[in-house]
């Protein structure tokens, strides 16, 4: 007979290792190329020296000269508060007591809440990658009722719940997404909202404004500091970007590869860009080429070849945008893997208080941190005259990326 205990004992020995290898490996092509550690956290926090320039103990002298004077490598501190990502499912009594003498509906029951689960998460892993560390996901320029006009929709599907603020003030919490409009760039959700001026009020996932962890849109942004460390003392924490209008080509993409090469050492390894980017780089291949060699990646991804290196359209990237990065510099630093939190009688299972249903709650407490930001390059600006048949012709909607959610 299923129980509540047998669902507790499921979730921690038979769905956690499952949910676990989904989200490290095959949420995100990115994200499966980062390496991960638990090394450098001190508490709540990452502190860690990350090395930069040579080592200046090294010279050329006559037979009886001097020899070089030894200096030691040169460090800055980095430091940054372990972000808390979470993702939490609900069960009905209902549900449970349904599936009671039925195992096999109970083993569907919490195998379509672990796929639920993964999907959410594995978005919002991906989405933050990208992201600076605020958690905006676009802003809302206009709403009529429960139809808000966004400046881009990229960031939202349907089912999430966001709260919408203008600057630090809250509008609206907890507002769920019935409906992406990807062409009209609109969304249609289950509150009403009224914006009374043309100042832009920023969506962010619930409860989730400035708790994302520091995406690639922090690196290249142009905050002060980065990781607690302000960026004018160490002009070497600014990376490579280019915002010129431009074609994209095999020789855009090798320019910025020699430039990282010869001036910050790095190897780019991974080629990151929009769905549009990318179907201007095949339009382009196919015009000069007879092939389109394709890569397998780490996760049952496909990638473009770009003289070896993946090229990789993501939903997250903006449309007119190009990231050229080295992953080997990356590192999620984090406390513990994916896990389920426990209360003080081992239970992952919980009653929600006045509720007849349950709930539990997945964890990873991490922050990502690039220990050489001048290895990294981002183009933006790249024109694309690669139509998309999914988007009218009328409609003015820049387009995002069709691999869907």
């Amino acid at each position: 007979m299923v129980t509540l205990q047998t669902a507790d004992n499921a979730l921690k020995t038979v769905y956690l290792g499952v949910i676990a290898n989904q989200l490290n490996v095959s949420a995100n092509p990115l994200y499966a190329k980062i390496k991960r550690s638990n090394k450098d956290i001190w508490g709540k926090e990452i502190v860690k020296l990350a090395p930069y320039g040579l080592n200046g103990g090294v010279g050329a002298g006559s037979e009886t000269g001097s020899l070089p004077t030894a200096y030691e490598n040169q460090y800055v501190q980095f430091k940054a508060t372990l972000k808390n990502l979470y993702g939490k499912i609900e069960i009905s009594d209902k549900a449970v007591r349904s599936s009671a003498n039925n195992i096999g509906a109970f083993v569907n029951l919490l195998t379509d809440e672990m796929e639920g689960l993964i999907k959410a998460s594995a978005f919002n892993l991906g989405r933050m990658l990208y992201g600076d560390g605020t958690g905006l996901l676009g802003n809302a320029l206009s709403s009529t009722g429960s139809v808000i006009t966004c400046d881009k929709v990229n960031n939202l599907v349907e089912g999430m719940v966001i709260d919408f603020y203008k600057s630090t003030a809250l509008q609206l919490t907890k507002a769920r997404i019935l409906y992406v409009d990807r062409v009209n760039k609109k969304i249609t959700i289950d509150k009403n909202l009224t914006i009374s001026d043309s100042t832009p009020v920023g969506m962010y996932v619930q409860s989730s404004k400035n708790n994302d962890i520091t995406g690639l849109g922090a690196i290249f942004s142009d905050s002060t500091t980065l990781y607690g460390v302000t960026r004018a003392d160490y002009p070497w924490l600014s990376p490579y970007s280019s915002s010129v209008e431009t074609e994209i080509s095999d020789n855009l993409i090798q320019t910025a590869i020699d430039f990282l090469e010869e001036n910050a050492d790095s190897k780019i390894n991974f080629i990151a860009c929009s769905s549009a980017v990318r179907r201007a780089y095949q339009q382009y291949l196919t015009a000069y080429r007879t092939n389109i060699d394709i890569m397998n990646l780490e996760g049952g991804f496909k990638a473009i070849s770009h003289n070896g290196i993946p090229l990789v359209a993501d939903r997250f990237v903006d449309d007119d945008t190009l990231y050229l990065l080295n992953t080997d510099d990356f590192t999620l630093h984090e406390l513990c893997d994916w896990t389920w939190i426990e209360g003080d009688d081992g239970r992952v299972l919980k009653q929600t208080p006045n509720l007849p249903v349950y709930t539990a709650t997945l964890v990873k407490y991490a922050e990502l941190i690039c220990d050489k930001p001048n290895g990294q390059a981002k183009i933006s600006k790249i024109k694309s005259t690669v139509t998309n048949p999914f988007i009218p012709a009328t409609s003015t909607t820049t387009e995002e990326d069709d691999t869907g959610v």
